[in-house]
């Protein structure tokens, strides 16, 4: 293979695919998401500037992909802090676990999702809909509602899940072992249609795992869970701020 080669892949293996470089649509996508109200103090320990903590609220969320292009079906499950950025309202998505290996490649390297390998799970078991996350054999999640209690304004569904989020990119420079590029990025879903939705009386459990700390945003109380069906496309991200430029930063961060 020659030089000249190299440049025509995006990843490794140079000989295997990984995951196709073209926007990804998502057919049969469920969330299940908990909203909860947790300690100020452990979310500003987390969410990095220029992003604004106003109101101490934390989405956990189970999505299950019914099919998606490339890919094919698996869960993901994660946390996405509610946060403001130059007066825009939006979520930071603090930390993703997931059970297929490409859709974690892809989403680390193609964009900035926080995305690691996990197990999560999303069934109905007698009259609850039952949302959990492992981390191998032990527990860091169980979230529960009452399934299809009550029907959701599809409008609103789609509201929560369209909202602008912000991820942190970075890329290490491997000639220094330090980064070649840090940045703060914006995107957000707007090509979404809303199949079903729901709402009901929720509950969340978090459990400690050194390599999923979840709980370190402890649950205080539950203020609202839907469940909601969909079909959406993931738009590409655009960096809003650069720390390397960033003239606040420290001689240590550079």
């Amino acid at each position: 293979m020659q030089a000249s080669d190299v440049l025509r892949h995006a990843t490794t293996p140079l000989t295997a695919p990984v995951y196709p470089l073209r926007p990804t649509r998502f057919t049969d996508r469920e969330y299940f998401n908990v909203v909860y109200r947790t300690d100020p103090d452990a979310l500003r320990a987390v969410v990095p500037e220029p992003l604004r903590v106003d109101a101490p609220l934390v989405r956990f969320e189970v999505m299950k992909m019914g099919d998606v292009d490339g890919y094919g079906p698996y869960v993901e499950s994660g946390q996405a802090i509610q946060v403001t950025h130059d007066g825009e309202v939006g979520e930071y998505l603090h930390a993703m676990y997931l059970d297929n290996s490409a859709a974690t490649l892809a989403g680390r390297e193609l964009s900035a999702y926080p995305k690691v390998l996990g197990t999560p799970g999303l069934r109905v078991d007698q009259g609850a809909l039952v949302g959990t996350l492992d981390r191998g054999a032990e527990r860091v999640a169980t979230a529960t509602m009452a399934y299809q209690w009550e029907p959701m304004d599809p409008v609103e569904a789609a509201a929560q899940i369209t909202v602008p989020t912000w991820m942190v990119k970075l890329v290490p420079d491997v000639t220094t072992l330090g980064l070649r590029a840090a940045d703060l990025v914006r995107t957000e879903i707007t090509d979404i249609v809303v199949k079903g939705a729901w709402t009901g009386p929720a509950r969340l459990q978090l459990f400690e795992h050194a390599l999923a700390p979840m709980a370190d945003l402890p649950v205080l109380e539950v203020v609202s869970a839907s469940h909601v069906l969909t079909d959406l496309t993931l738009a590409p991200v655009r960096s809003v701020h650069d720390y390397l430029a960033d003239p606040r930063r420290s001689d240590d961060a550079s």
